[in-house]
């Protein structure tokens, strides 16, 4: 039996409008298909030749100069030390490829299934976490191109990575990576980094240095192990434990890896300019990615006054009384960095104590209190009592508080600018309450000290903070009211004097007016003059500047400024034990005393502006004068 015939014909103006669909949807098929044959036309004009890989060279060359054209360091420029696979054991390639590119094996330079995930893991986390770009297409990034985010550079570096593929073999293309790929504090390839970070051939890597080297390679700088130890080690265990989802690591051998003890070796220089170099670099690698040339970075880092600063603190610390450590950050008007020292010896620590230490500043921090007084209409020449003050508790403390001043006593009453010249805590925390806390950390953060807890004690600087942040924070006071975020690089040129990035200054934020910023630098200059930093007095210098000392003794600073430059000098011990009766007055005010006096040789003597003293203070005084002759006549 025939079965009936069925009619799937579509209506006049449904076929019509099929065939619009179908011809605008193919006219924008070929649209975009010319679109991105003109991309690969275009960006196959200036390719570079493959086979220059062939080509052994040296690593690039990293020439830091200070602001004069002074040499600091260079990086980089030793002679290449081409990888051999036969001589490696398994696990660094393993480890390499399990982190990098999982699929090396399986693609052609470019892998669009790679591409794929990285796409849908950034899409479901709403950021970027993940890259699609195979080992080869970072070779031909690192070798050949320009950091340029750009899709041009994208589909040249594509194009590349598949002429490589069709020229060298997988094995190659692998000993070329490990050969030039960098690992962070200027080592370019992998015989370079564990002669650098374990101090002995790439040949007698253990599985845990080795997931440490490929955790490296995502983050160099930022993962540093020398500089940031805890960070490297999380991301080690992060490699580690991704090979044992892959199914790479046999029972055990993850357990055993995480528990390996992965000694550190210490570069063999003293030389304090690797803190500074260390902490541009992320700026460096920000504004031209990973060089791959050979570059020129000129820095506002003076080496004329580094050394001032290196010799400074190292004449003035004093084990026996257990300052074993310091730091010493100095910044111009403009927010550039001039000296830096973050501790005594880079070769024992490469940790940078100016930028990285988290300490409390103690009463450094009273100038923000006394400038929030200042906005509640209070002047320098006002009058509080010194005597003692309770806290009642509140929800962050249980207990009543009962601060003490320093000295053990108290001078009943007194003016604004003697209080803080003389460090008087009871008056700090009076200022403190009667402003309002929120009032406190409000001017803190315009000068930006962020991140504030209105305890208690905020008044007295129990909150921790960096001798960087702190630097950033005073210079207002020496430029005129004026925030500037600190900088380092200048310029970065190659080495034939092309530019490649020219800094451009933040634009000035006003956070003082003329009034305050004269009010400020009166008390901030009586405590050099006549308070707790008389240690920090230069002749013929017009200098301000404020002392911190913490509970029993763990921290002592001094922040001090002339016109147009701060200075910060921390010291302390990096294990937090107190030291022996070290206040902010007496090792680290002669620290800036000694390097502020080489740093300002050189300049024209200027003043700070300060305000003048009112009428009525002096007709005060001479009122007080008068009474005092009276009663001493009185019967």
């Amino acid at each position: 039996m025939e079965l009936p015939r069925l009619n799937f014909s579509l209506p006049p103006r449904v076929k019509a409008l099929g065939k619009a669909t179908f011809i605008t949807g193919a006219l924008g098929g070929y649209l975009c298909g010319m679109g991105v044959l003109g991309l690969f036309a275009l960006a196959a004009k200036d390719l570079p030749d493959p086979k220059k890989l062939w080509e052994r060279s040296r690593p690039v060359s990293v020439q830091i100069v200070d602001r004069n054209g002074v040499d600091v360091v260079v990086r980089g420029a030793a002679k290449e030390q081409p990888v051999d696979l036969d001589t490696l054991p398994f696990h660094i390639p393993m480890t390499i490829l399990a982190t990098e590119d999982r699929r090396y094996y399986n693609h052609v330079g470019v892998d669009p299934q790679g591409l794929a995930r990285a796409m849908v893991s950034n899409v479901r986390a709403g950021r970027y976490v993940q890259g699609g770009s195979t080992l080869t297409q970072q070779l031909s990034k690192n070798i050949f191109l320009s950091p340029d985010k750009t899709l041009r550079r994208k589909a040249q570096e594509m194009m590349l990575s598949v002429w490589l593929e069709r020229d060298f073999t997988k094995r190659e293309l692998l000993e070329m990576y490990l050969s030039r790929v960098y690992f962070g504090s200027g080592a370019w390839g992998l015989e370079a980094a564990s002669q650098t970070y374990f101090d002995k051939p790439a040949a007698e890597m253990t599985l845990a240095e080795s997931a440490m080297m490929a955790g490296l390679l995502k983050a160099p700088s930022a993962g540093n192990p020398a500089q940031h130890p805890e960070r490297a080690a999380k991301r080690t265990a992060t490699v580690l434990n991704s090979m044992q989802r892959q199914g790479l690591l046999a029972e055990g051998v993850l357990e055993m890896a995480l528990n390996e003890d992965i000694t550190i070796h210490r570069p063999q220089s003293d030389h304090t300019g690797q803190y500074f170099v260390d902490w541009i670099w992320n700026d460096l690698e920000a504004a031209i990615g990973v060089p791959t040339q050979d570059i020129i970075v000129q820095t506002t880092l003076d080496m004329r006054a580094q050394s001032a600063a290196q010799s400074a603190m190292l004449a003035h610390l004093d084990t026996e009384r257990g300052a074993s450590e310091g730091a010493v950050v100095s910044l111009d008007g403009t927010g550039g960095v001039i000296a830096m020292v973050g501790g005594t010896s880079y070769t024992k620590s490469q940790f940078n104590r100016a930028a990285q230490a988290e300490r409390q500043p103690g009463s450094a921090f009273k100038p923000f209190v006394y400038l929030a007084a200042l906005r509640a209409g209070i002047s320098p020449w006002d009058t509080r009592i010194d005597a003692p003050i309770t806290l009642a508790a509140d929800t962050r403390a249980g207990e009543d508080w009962t601060p003490q001043n320093f000295s053990e006593t108290f001078s009943g009453p007194i003016t604004l600018q003697d209080a803080l010249a003389k460090s008087i805590n009871t008056v700090a925390v009076t200022l403190g309450e009667e402003v309002g806390r929120e009032a406190v950390i409000a001017a803190a953060g315009d000068f930006g000290l962020t991140g504030l807890t209105p305890y208690r004690s905020l008044a007295l600087g129990a909150q921790l903070t960096t001798p960087l942040q702190m630097t950033e924070a005073y210079l207002p006071f020496a430029n005129w009211g004026q925030k500037r975020p600190a900088y380092g690089i200048i310029s970065i040129s190659t080495a034939d004097g092309t530019p490649l990035y020219d800094h451009v200054r933040a634009e000035p934020k006003p956070v003082l007016t003329p009034v305050e910023l004269a009010d400020m630098n009166l008390m901030l200059t009586r405590v050099v003059e006549q308070g707790t930093g008389r240690r920090a007095q230069i002749a013929g210098r017009h200098i301000g500047g404020k002392t911190g000392t913490t509970n029993d003794f763990r921290d002592a600073w001094f922040i001090g400024y002339a016109p147009d430059v701060v200075t910060s000098v921390w010291v302390g011990a990096d294990d937090n034990t107190p030291m022996k009766r070290v206040t902010g007055g007496t090792i680290p005010a002669q620290i800036f005393h000694d390097y502020m006096d080489v740093q300002l040789s050189e300049q024209p003597a200027t003043r700070l502006p300060v305000s003048q003293e009112p009428d009525w203070v002096r007709r005060n005084a001479q009122l007080n004068a008068l009474l005092d002759q009276l009663e001493g006549k009185l019967p």
